[in-house]
């Protein structure tokens, strides 16, 4: 086979042939309708070498997929719940098999770190199995009682939808297109599948390795493209869309739903913020904060911008940060191995965004404690970890999603003035609280407006909790993954009402002022035996 090689720091694992890419790029459905278009170059962040050319897809395209995966879904959706189980107790079998070359895929589109990459791909069994379990549960009709006990019933149905858009963001490509595609898949629909254009490649390996598991063919399909080239004939197609990205973004992607009266999840951006009261651990405190501050390098929804830290602990907050930010630093790398600790942006694009934040900060007083800069010796995208203090409302960082390894320090007093600056945001995606007093974290948790609250730690324990739905208020999103409600949403409820006997419409032989009469009494009763 033949294989990729180019001069740059780096060597792309033997396993990545121009076979195996060429491979994955077919599953593509681009150029059916005889408009094909140039393709996208797939490169490597670390050396900006090109690894492939992905197909761009025509709303034409987009309109062929939908209704292939729709043809396949109408037989995928007559299978038994346990059947399509199946599938995935493969799938979770075959991740776990695949996780090196599921990394490597990662690395080459995003540049992170090879433990990160390692780490996302443990997201979707995670998801899979929660739902290998509860899945039966979630999905069984509900029988209840009717208006009149004995004569009626009702019972809640859980139907498919039909074909699901997963539109899939470039900071967690793996994890987030195959999490969010297991359970609409579960409950029975099919998907179309929008990955980002830069990190295609480990979405399209997910895709194969769902085939192998035993999925029927069609059923899922992948597109690609600008959002606006095919975005608007995704949701045109669709049933349901599941959408993790930009707020601006979703807000878009919201009309467009709307307009065709399909809903649609949506899990957006945020600037989150950590308090750390006065009685908190530093020695606990600081290592969860780095990670929380610089894990994947900044480039995660839930991530902290923003730090609140009490005056007893502030000086020595920043110290301990600062050093250990700096470390981190050090650690910094382009690697296929588990050497580097620290990563790279995704591209150069996004390094200029985060970069600009920082300079304007500075340019309007902030100070930086450390970074700051581009590390062009390491790769074209590779930015320290940064620290910054004297941020005003002024500066974009104070506001705007960074959506990179930059932090903002502030000192607080009172603990109602950090509640207020910490709420003091347009998103409410996560926050976190640390104190050594779980009763006093948490009552201060019950003030902080967000969907995700995490308590001594920064997003781990809340988005690792599968069993929970996970979601954003405010600008931060509408709707939620996991736990049923992640399971539930791929699906139309169904109410099925019974009558045994006709008592609930007006019948001929019954004079209308003895109805009203026998309705009080029935009223009354149904009050007293609280039926449902």
């Amino acid at each position: 086979m033949e294989t990729i090689t180019h001069s740059g720091a780096t060597t792309l694992p033997p396993r990545i042939t121009k076979t195996f890419v060429d491979r994955l790029t077919a599953m593509v459905t681009a150029g059916t309708a005889g408009d094909k278009r140039d393709p996208y170059e797939m490169i490597e962040v670390y050396t900006g070498a090109v690894v492939g050319e992905l197909p761009q897809s025509s709303p034409e395209d987009v309109a062929a997929a939908a209704a292939k995966a729709r043809a396949a879904q109408r037989e995928w959706a007559s299978w038994p719940l346990a059947r399509r189980l199946a599938v995935f107790e493969r799938m979770h079998e075959l991740i776990l098999s695949e996780l090196e070359t599921i990394a490597d895929l990662i690395q080459i589109g995003s540049g992170k770190t090879r433990r990160m990459s390692i780490e996302e791909s443990c997201d979707p069994p995670m998801v899979i199995s929660h739902y290998l379990k509860h899945a039966k549960r979630i999905l069984k009709p509900v029988k209840r009682g009717g208006a009149m006990p004995i004569i009626a019933s009702s019972t809640e149905h859980h139907r498919p939808k039909g074909v699901v858009a997963v539109i899939a963001p470039w900071n967690f490509p793996f994890a987030v297109s195959m999490s969010d595609s297991a359970p609409a898949l579960i409950a029975g629909n099919g998907v179309v599948l929008k990955p980002d254009n830069k990190t295609a490649l480990c979405t399209l390996y997910g895709v194969e390795l769902l085939r192998r598991a035993g999925l029927p063919d069609g059923l899922v399909q992948v597109v690609c493209g600008a959002g606006p080239d095919v975005g608007p004939s995704l949701i045109e197609n669709s049933d349901y869309v599941m959408f993790t990205g930009s707020t601006a973004t979703g807000r878009t992607i919201g009309e467009l739903a709307g307009r065709h009266l399909i809903g649609c999840s949506l899990e957006l951006g945020g600037k989150n913020p950590m308090i750390v009261l006065d009685d908190a651990d530093l020695d606990e405190v600081v290592p969860s904060t780095v990670f929380s501050v610089y894990g994947n390098s900044g480039q995660a929804c839930m991530h902290i911008e923003r730090i609140y830290v009490h005056e007893r602990l502030h000086d020595e907050f920043v110290r301990r940060f600062v050093a250990a930010s700096e470390d981190l630093g050090a650690k910094a790398g382009a690697s296929y191995d588990y050497e580097p600790e620290f990563g790279s942006l995704v591209s150069t694009d996004h390094l200029a965004r985060v970069a600009g934040h920082v300079e304007d900060a500075e340019a309007k007083g902030a100070t930086v404690l450390t970074g700051g800069k581009a590390r062009p010796d390491l790769g074209p995208a590779f930015y320290e970890p940064t620290v910054l203090t004297g941020v005003t409302a002024e500066m974009a960082h104070a506001t705007e999603e960074t959506f990179g390894p930059v932090v903002t320090i502030y000192k607080f007093t009172d603990e109602q003035e950090a509640i207020r600056q910490a709420n003091a945001t347009t998103y409410g995606l996560n926050a976190s609280v640390w104190s050594r007093n779980l009763a006093r974290a948490e009552r201060l948790a019950q003030r902080l407006e967000a969907g995700n609250i995490n308590i001594n730690d920064g997003f781990v324990a809340s988005f690792s909790a599968k069993a929970t739905p996970s979601g954003g208020i405010k600008q931060s999103g509408v709707g939620t993954r996991h736990g049923d409600d992640g399971l539930l949403k791929y699906t139309d409820t169904i109410h099925v009402g019974v009558q045994k006997k006709q008592v609930l419409s007006a019948r001929a032989n019954m004079p209308y002022p003895k109805q009203l009469k026998s309705t009080l009494i029935s009223l009354r009763l149904m009050r007293k035996l609280r039926i449902r």
